[in-house]
């Protein structure tokens, strides 16, 4: 089959991821969340790519299968769960370990084990599984934003899939004849130049889409391991389960030099492991990248993109004399406009109001968000928020009444965030998530990008959503 989307010659890796997720939103080919850039897309009928995952004879000899933990690969999760092998799934941005285990309760029906393999559903259902665990995994699944027929591989450019994968080698979970899976949309699949792949570079074994099963007969080898010279200090630092299977490399006598870090990277400020908001669409939104050892070539074109990024801007505002309340505007990094440092705790505990600002649509729904414990941090419900993939366009916090509101782009998008929030629950508290009062009764009317600075200080709020004039986060 001739691939749809046609890469020019000399293309590099971010072309190619480029000129995918512009096609995937031009089509329309993708459900929340939208738009896919920067991410491993969700695209429509992953369901039934994801079950042609039962039909390969390397599935049903399985026990252990491990699956990533992007949205489009849930119904992977599932079948796994639901023919009783054992899944493990790696930590999101491998923050606390390398992956988890999923065990879910006894007699499980289906509803619970759909349950087991949502974010919320891998957080509450799993044990983690350290390096020196004694586990072999039978299966890989990954996501691609592109992949070829020949096997190559590319992802969404920050090589998580990529480590993990070196690094179960290392452990000895995974060899040269562990079956690699990727399930994508069949425009994803498309000619990559051989010359891109580079060493570190994981190739597949099957790719699955809605309409087709490819063996692919990849002539490349996965890598064995980490090559610790593609990686450097700060990203060491930010990746904890990194520095202790360096240590351990290091004490078995093997070369763990590191290489230098990006001077992008340097730069910007936006390495791995940072949390992110959800990512935008070029060239109107900024995105954040921290590729894995990408080649020289790519590296002009992500120092490019990075040194067009800003983080949001931050405005701190006194909400009258002396009451301690304060009301501020949280960008990504969390920097005021004076060069401070905005403490999330400071605005909660004054009853103040949080937002994260981004430019937004004219219309946008909102959706409320009640129940919130106290103590929850802002950071801690946005990184609830991204773990379901229901980042919203802006955050309106108000942790002192135990609420908050959620801007999306569109009604859809909306829906498909409540859908993704139910059942959620922080600190031991089930939250309330519902469209806010004002979208109820019909279109919410317009409203500008930024919030505009108070003259005098605002009343506080009382009830739940309760007169949000136009919908305006700050009253006048």
């Amino acid at each position: 089959m001739e691939p749809v989307i046609l890469i020019k010659p000399g293309a590099s890796k971010w072309d190619i991821r480029e000129k995918v997720w512009d096609y995937i939103e031009d089509k329309n080919l993708a459900n929340f969340p939208r738009p896919v850039h920067n991410r491993i897309p969700n695209f429509k009928g992953a369901n039934q790519a994801c079950d042609k995952l039962v039909d390969l004879q390397e599935f049903k000899s399985s026990q252990t299968v491990k699956v990533n933990p992007d949205r489009p690969q849930q119904q992977a999760r599932f079948v796994t769960l639901e023919s009783g092998k054992t899944l493990l799934v790696p930590t999101p941005r491998l923050r606390t370990g390398l992956f988890n285990k999923i065990t879910p309760p006894q007699g499980a029906n289906k509803e619970q084990l759909r349950i087991c393999c949502s974010s919320q559903g891998v957080k509450d259902f799993s044990v983690p599984v350290g390096l020196d665990a004694k586990v072999k995994v039978d299966l890989v699944v990954v996501g691609s934003v592109a992949v070829s027929e020949k096997g190559f591989r590319i992802g969404k450019g920050e090589g998580f899939a990529d480590m993990e994968y070196g690094m179960m080698a290392s452990m000895g979970a995974v060899n040269e004849s562990t079956v690699v899976v990727s399930i994508v949309h069949d425009c994803q699949v498309l000619d990559i130049p051989e010359e891109l792949m580079d060493s570190h570079d994981l190739t597949v074994d099957y790719i699955l889409t809605p309409t087709r099963v490819i063996k692919t007969n990849c002539p490349l080898p996965k890598p064995r391991g980490i090559i610790w010279s593609k990686l450097d200090t700060e990203k060491l630092e930010r990746i904890p389960i990194l520095k202790k299977l360096r240590a351990l490399e290091e004490q078995a006598g093997k070369d763990v030099t590191l290489g230098a870090a990006p001077v992008a990277a340097q730069q910007s400020g936006l390495e791995m492991g940072q949390p992110r908001g959800p990512a935008r669409r070029r060239p109107q939104q900024n995105t954040r990248q921290d590729p894995e050892g990408e080649s020289k070539q790519e590296k002009r074109v992500e120092s490019e993109q990075k040194t067009r990024q800003r983080p949001a801007r931050v405005r701190k505002e006194s909400r009258g004399d002396g009451a301690g309340g304060k009301e501020g505007e949280v960008g990504e990094r969390g920097r005021g406009r004076r060069g401070g440092n905005m403490k999330e705790k400071g605005a909660e505990e004054g009853g103040g109001e949080v937002t994260s600002q981004r430019k937004l649509p004219l219309t946008v729904t909102t959706v409320y968000l009640g129940g919130i414990p106290a103590g929850l941090r802002v950071s801690e419900l946005k990184t609830a928020l991204r773990e379901r993939e229901a980042g919203p366009l802006r955050l309106t916090w108000q942790g002192a009444q135990h609420r908050a509101f959620l801007d999306y782009s569109d009604p859809q998008a909306a829906a498909q965030a409540l859908e993704a929030l139910q059942g959620l629950s922080l600190n031991g508290h089930s939250l309330q998530a519902e469209l806010a009062k004002s979208q109820r009764g019909g279109r919410r009317s317009g409203q500008t990008n930024r919030r505009p600075r108070p003259a005098t200080a605002p009343k506080t709020r009382a009830a739940p959503d309760a007169k949000r004039d136009g919908d305006k986060v700050t009253e006048q």
